[in-house]
Order: structure tokens, then sequence, then C-alpha cells
């Protein structure tokens, strides 16, 4: 088996492969002999049926995997020899695939762009700010009283008094399109609060100014994007009955309301909430950081970046940003998104930095452990309410999805290595001021 280089030109390698014909039957005659002691046939005892007869009745098959085991071990091979990492999947092409014959050398071409050699990360270049921020009284106050209007009981209104937005009414409902009602279109004794959006747009506004005790018909549009088909897009008509009108109040911000959250008293509540709030500062201070560490990283280590690897990033991002500016596409045919040279920018970006962290993370030898993957599938899996199974089995079964998981958990965890190297300065900042930072992140 000979590897013959016939192109090095930067990151770009091509190589020629070939198995000489007597290798190739070599490679044939070992897997017969593997096969022959579990072959029957008729006419012959299990794992007595001569080579010759095994060669004839299974040859051509034998070939074929022949063929790619001493194509995929020469790869093998040359890899653990160069040390070359291909960017993407390795382009391999059979020289004469369709003329060749049993008896003839197999000669391959294989072609791919490499990983460029990553240069060494000095961590003690870094400087970062870590941020803190304490949850001021004013900010639990503020939650309080979210929490409080989130435990509003309703009233009755003075008979007579017309419903308000941030009401709530009563009603019975029918549905219909076309005259004719539709199923899940009814209900009765619905307790329904006047904007809350709960329901199809439009629906809401028109309860608002109503009494009790009166019908009313309701003409909304479905959205054209609605879940039911049969009905997305469609005109309805229901005929209401607003049987009550209630106004909200707030509950009372004290030991009770602490305790319908699952607090032994008011004090203990507002601790949770202090607790809550700097939990979600440090989240967001954190994503500060992070990318204060990127942007460093991407000024301070520069490398020559594997073209397909950065056009196949940009092409991805275009693809997302188009979609993001045409949510009602949910399918992929839409044909190409063409690439800017502000998407080949930013794929530069993600394609550099990406491999800095993935360079950095094998060297420190960081991994992703079964406990973290499975907290990860945990996690996702409780946005499915009901269905938690089927999503452990479709990530079970999908190692694309794996890898999505185990992507951003491995990527934390260099962050948190070479941060740890870093030169840190705690600073105590206001909630304002984070704030802005973080808008700031979203602008970028």
């Amino acid at each position: 088996m000979q590897v013959t280089e016939t192109l090095k030109d930067g990151l770009k390698r091509a190589y020629t492969i070939t198995v000489t014909a007597a290798e190739l039957d070599a490679k044939v005659q070992e897997k017969l002999l593997e096969a022959q002691p579990e072959v029957e046939i008729k006419g012959f005892r299990k794992g007595k049926v001569p080579l010759a007869i095994l060669k004839k009745q299974f040859g051509q098959r034998m070939i074929g995997d022949a063929m790619q085991d001493a194509i995929d071990g020469a790869m093998k091979d040359h890899f653990e020899k160069t040390g070359d990492r291909p960017a993407l999947q390795p382009d391999v092409k059979m020289v004469d695939g369709e003329t060749w014959k049993e008896g003839q050398d197999v000669v391959v071409e294989m072609s791919y762009e490499a990983l460029p050699p990553i240069p060494e990360l000095d961590a003690t270049k870094i400087k970062l700010d870590r941020l803190s921020v304490k949850a001021d009284e004013a900010s639990v106050e503020e939650a309080l009283k979210n929490l409080a209007e989130s435990a509003q009981s309703f009233s009755p209104r003075g008979k007579g008094r017309a419903a308000k937005k941030g009401d709530q009414v009563v009603i019975d409902f029918v549905g219909s399109v076309d005259g004719v009602p539709f199923e899940g279109g009814a209900g009765e004794d619905y307790p329904l609060v006047l904007g809350s959006n709960s329901f199809i747009p439009g629906f809401e506004d028109q309860l608002i100014g109503q009494h009790a005790d009166t019908d009313v018909s309701v003409t909304v549009t479905f959205p054209a994007e609605y879940g039911a088909e049969h009905l997305a897009g469609k005109e309805a008509v229901f005929a209401c009955k607003v049987k009550e009108v209630r106004k909200p109040s707030a509950a009372e911000i004290d030991d009770e309301l602490a305790k319908k959250f699952g607090a032994e008293d008011l004090a203990a509540l507002k601790g949770q909430i202090a607790s809550r709030l700097e939990e979600e500062y440090k989240g967001a201070a954190r994503a500060v950081m992070k990318r204060a560490l990127l942007d460093q990283l991407d000024k301070q280590v520069k490398f020559d970046l594997p073209p397909a690897l950065v056009d196949a990033e940009a092409a991805q991002i275009a693809h997302q940003l188009w979609h993001e500016e045409n949510p009602d596409v949910h399918d992929h045919n839409h044909g190409n998104v063409e690439t800017t040279e502000e998407h080949k920018s930013l794929a530069e970006r993600r394609v550099r930095l990406g491999l800095v962290l993935a360079e950095v993370g094998r060297k420190a030898e960081i991994t992703v452990t079964d406990a973290e993957m499975t907290q990860a599938v945990l996690t996702q899996a409780r946005q499915y309410p009901g269905q938690e199974r089927q999503y452990f089995e479709f990530v079970q079964k999908n190692p694309q999805m794996q890898q999505q998981l185990r992507a951003p958990i491995f990527e934390d965890k260099v962050v948190d290595h070479i941060v740890a190297g870093a030169k840190v300065t705690d600073k105590d900042v206001s909630k304002e001021e984070l704030q802005k930072l973080v808008e700031a992140l979203d602008e970028m």
C-alpha cells in the first residue's frame, strides 16, 4: 500500500492511495477466513465450506468490504504519521471507479484542508473584570410587587360597571367559521383577564367596555401561522355571554404571601428573592466577562483558517439570519442564501475562536462527564412536559443532538480554565451599569 503526496498548498492537502491487487486479494482472503467458521451452505457442514466456494459466492461483496477497510486503514495511518487533522470530512474518490476490474490495483484520490497549528495561548496576558452586583432593596421590593400582582385576586365590580383592561370577565362562548361551530371553540364560565393576550389577537379588546349579563358577538381572524391548519387565516365569530366582570386586587405583601411562594415568612421570601436576583446578575456578569475574553483571544491568537470551514460557517450564519428575518418560513426550501462579507467576517471569528478553545481544551484534557451530559439532557427535557422519556430516547439515538448539548458545556469549562490563569480583577458595579454592558453585547 502506498500513499503519495500530490498537493501541499497552505492548508490544502491531496494524496493518492494505492492498494495493489495482491494486497486487496490478501484482504479478501483474510475476510473469507474470518467468515468461514460461521458459514453454512447446502452440502457442507457449518464451518467446512471451502474457501474457493466462499469466494465464488461472497467474493464480490468481500472485495467491496476489503477495499473500504484498506482505504480506511491507509487514511488512519496517514493521519497518525503526519499529525494532520482534517477540518472537514476528507473528499475521497476512486480513480477509474466505474471501469475498475478485479485483479487491478485500486487507486484512490484523497483531498482535505488540514486544521492549522494553533499558537500557544498565554493566559497571563489576558486581563478581565469579574463584575459583582448586589441586590438592592429597591430591586427586591420591585420583585415583591410583581409577585403580589401575579398572586392577585378578583372581586365583582359594581352592577353595571364596564370591564376595563386588567379586569377579569367570566364568559360563555361558542366560536364558528362560516356559521359552523368548530371543535375546541366553545367554553363555559371561562375566566379571562383582559389584556393577558391569552386568546386570539383582537378578541379581548372587543370585551373591554362590556357589562355583566350582556351578549357580545366577537369577530376575529385566526393568524396565518395558527397551529390548526383548518382555522389558520380564517375569520371566526364568537357568540359570547359576559356573565360577570371582576376587578383585580393585588395580594398583600405580608407573611401570607410569602407562604404562598413556599417561604416561612416575608423576611425569608425577601432573602430568596435577593439570592435569585444575584444569581441572575452573576449569569449576566459571566456573559460580559466571557465576551471580553473572546474579544481578547480573537486579537491575541492569529493563524491561517481552513477556507472550507469558514465558508461552511458563513453559509450557516447566513441561513440562520435569513430565518430570523423571515420567521414565518419554517422549512428549508428557500434556495441558497447568499453570504456577504459581514457573514464571512463573523464566520472567521467563530472558526478562529472555536479552534482556539478546542485546542486549549484538548491540551488541558478537558472533557464533558456523563453526569454533566445527563444534567443537560434533564434540563432540556423539562421543556417537554409529559414527553421526557421520548426526548431522552431521541437524544440517545441522535449523535448530532448529543454534540449540540455537549458543545456549550465543553466551551464553558474551557473558558473557566482560561479565566483561572488570567489576571482577573473583582469589581462591584450597579445593576444599571451591568444592564448597559449586557445591552451592548446584544448590539454586537
